[in-house]
């Protein structure tokens, strides 16, 4: 069963409300390591959600 569209959107919004943004340091290799771990699970939920809208396209 695949998971429906809203929920990565939603999941989404969540991300950009509670957790930090990590695109404004200058070195992305010198972050510690819940920092990587932030900015991992962001990437992981943001090609999920592009994932779902071209499963609906």
């Amino acid at each position: 069963m695949k998971t429906p569209l809203f929920f990565w959107q939603a999941l989404s919004l969540i991300n950009r409300l509670m957790l930090p943004r990590m695109s404004k340091k200058e070195n992305l290799a010198g972050l510690k390591k819940w920092e990587q771990a932030v900015v991992g699970w962001r990437m992981w939920v943001t090609y999920r959600l592009l994932d779902a809208q071209n499963e609906v396209n």
